[in-house]
C-alpha cells in the first residue's frame, strides 16, 4: 500500500503526527520543533513506537523563522547543533503529499488577548503562519492541514482579521481553504474519542491546480460535512479516562510532609506524580470537590469561587481561579497553563485533594500510556497542553487519506471529482 508522505511543522511533542502515524497510511519525511524537551519526546516516540531509526536526524530541532538554514541545513549552531535541512529530506523522499501542523496559538487565543494590554497585537506569533506558508510554497504538497484555536477566526492584530490574511496569502500562492470556514472549521475533539471539550479550528488547504476551483471548494467542504464526521466516537468522561489510575493519598500531617512531597503515590506509574501543594490549597481542593460530591453545589459558579479565592488567598483576581473536573463529563480544555499551576484542573475525588498529574492530563488529551514524555514536570504539562489530541489527529488522518485518495484516482483515471459533489 502506498503511504502518503508529510512534513510536520511546529510539531511539539508530536500529538498530531502520532495520530496520523497510527492510521498506518502515512510516512513522516521530517518534523520541525524548536523546544528541546518536545524534540526529545518526539524523537523517543518515533524510535520506540514506530521504529524510525533516524528520528534524531529527521526531527529537526530548529527555529522555523530561520528559513534559509531550515531549507539548506546548518552546522555547529550553539543551540541547535547541525542538520542537513528540509530540502535534503524532501529530495530523499522524492517529494511530499501533505504538510501538517499549526503555529503557536497564544497570539490568537481570546484569553491571551484579554490578558495582554495591547490585545496581542504586537506579538510576533501573529505572523508565524508566514513561515508555514513558506514551507508550503517551497515543496508544493497537494494539501495542508493547519490547526489552531477558534480565536484565530476573530484575531485582528491590525486592520484586518488574521484569518482573512491567511486565506489571501495562501490563495495568492496557489492554495484555497473553505469559503465557509466559520461554519465548518471548528471541530470539537470530544466527538472523536477525546475525553475533553476542546474546540479547535482545522484549516484544510488544497493546491488549486488539482482541479476546477469550484469543484475544489466543494470537496473541501465535503471533507468537513461527510468525511471527518464518519470517524466520530461516543463521548468519554473524565472518570472513564482516568478513574482506573492508582489513588494518590495526601499527607496532612506536617511532620510527615516534606518541601517536595505532599502525597503518597505509586511511583511505578509513568508520570502519575502529583505536583506539590501546600495545606491551604489542599484544603481548598478538598472543599470544592466535596461540595460537588455531596450535591451542595455552593461553589460551582464564578462569583462564589472568586470569593473563596479572595478569602483563602487574601488577594483579588479578575478571573475565577478554581475548577473541579466533573467525573461524569468530558474534561474542560487542557491548556499549557497547567505548567504554572493546576488550580483549574482539580481532581474530582475529594479524598485526593489535588490537581491532576501529567499522566492524567495526557489521558485527557488521548495520549496512549506508552507515550513517554521527556523533561521536567512543568515542560511535560506544557507540551501536553499545547498538543493536538492524538485521537482527533487519528480521525483527521483517516479522513485525509480518503480525501487524498480521490486525487490519486483522478490522476490515474482522468475522472472528475464528482465522487464528493
Amino acid at each position: 500500500m502506498r503511504k502518503y508522505k508529510f512534513i510536520d511543522l511546529f510539531a511539539g511533542c508530536g500529538g498530531l503526527e502520532d495520530g496520523f502515524l497510527q492510521t498506518g497510511f502515512y510516512d513522516c519525511v521530517s518534523s520541525v520543533e524548536w523546544l528541546k524537551p518536545q524534540v526529545d519526546t518526539l524523537r523517543k516516540r518515533l524510535k520506540e513506537k514506530y521504529g524510525v531509526t533516524d528520528a534524531d536526524e529527521k526531527v529537526l530541532h530548529f527555529d522555523i523563522q530561520r528559513e534559509e538554514e531550515l531549507f539548506n541545513g546548518w552546522n555547529n549552531d550553539a543551540q541547535f547543533g547541525s542538520s542537513f535541512g528540509l530540502d535534503y529530506y524532501v529530495e530523499k523522499a522524492k517529494g511530499i503529499d501533505l504538510i501538517i501542523g499549526g503555529p503557536p496559538c497564544q497570539a490568537y487565543s481570546v484569553a491571551g488577548r484579554v490578558r495582554d494590554e495591547n490585545g496581542m497585537k504586537d506579538d510576533y506569533r501573529n505572523y508565524l503562519f508566514e513561515h508555514y506558508l513558506s514551507v508550503v510554497k517551497r515543496y508544493r504538497p497537494k494539501a495542508f492541514v493547519f490547526e489552531n484555536v477558534p480565536g484565530i477566526l476573530s484575531a485582528k492584530p491590525n486592520d484586518k482579521k488574521i484569518i482573512e490574511i491567511i486565506e489571501e496569502s495562501f490563495k495568492k500562492n496557489g492554495y484555497i481553504i473553505s469559503k465557509h470556514i466559520r461554519k465548518y472549521g471548528i471541530i470539537d475533539a470530544s466527538k472523536y474519542g477525546v475525553p475533553q471539550k476542546r474546540k479547535r479550528v482545522i484549516l484544510l488547504g488544497v493546491r488549486t491546480d488539482l482541479g476546477d476551483e469550484n469543484d475544489l471548494y466543494n470537496i473541501i467542504d465535503t471533507f468537513y460535512e461527510k468525511l471527518l464526521p464518519k470517524y466520530q466516537q461516543k463521548e468519554i468522561t473524565v472518570e472513564e479516562a482516568i478513574g482506573d489510575l492508582p489513588e494518590i493519598r495526601p499527607i496532612w500531617d506536617e511532620e510527615n510532609r516534606s518541601r517536595n512531597k505532599a502525597y503518597v503515590y505509586d511511583e511505578s506509574v509513568d508520570r502519575h506524580i502529583p505536583r506539590y501543594h501546600n495545606l491551604r490549597d489542599m484544603n481548598i481542593y478538598k472543599m470544592l470537590a466535596e461540595d460537588i460530591e455531596l450535591g451542595n453545589n455552593k461553589y460551582t459558579n464564578a462569583a462564589a469561587i472568586t470569593k473563596i479565592y479572595e478569602k483563602k488567598v487574601g488577594s483579588k483576581s479578575p478571573i475565577h481561579r478554581y475548577h473541579v473536573l466533573r467525573k461524569d463529563e468530558p474534561s474542560t480544555t487542557i491548556i499549557a497553563h497547567l505548567y504554572k499551576d493546576g488550580n483549574r484542573f482539580i481532581h474530582y475525588d475529594s479524598k485526593q485533594a489535588r490537581s491532576i498529574t501529567p499522566r492524567e492530563a495526557a489521558r485527557l488529551q488521548s495520549f496512549d500510556d506508552d507515550f513517554k514524555f521527556i523533561g521536567s514536570q512543568g515542560s511535560v504539562f506544557q507540551m501536553i497542553g499545547n498538543a493536538v489530541p492524538p485521537k482527533l489527529a487519528y480521525a483527521i488522518g483517516k479522513a485525509m487519506k480518503e480525501f487524498l485518495d480521490n486525487f490519486e484516482e483522478k490522476r490515474d483515471t482522468n475522472d472528475s471529482l464528482s465522487i464528493y459533489t
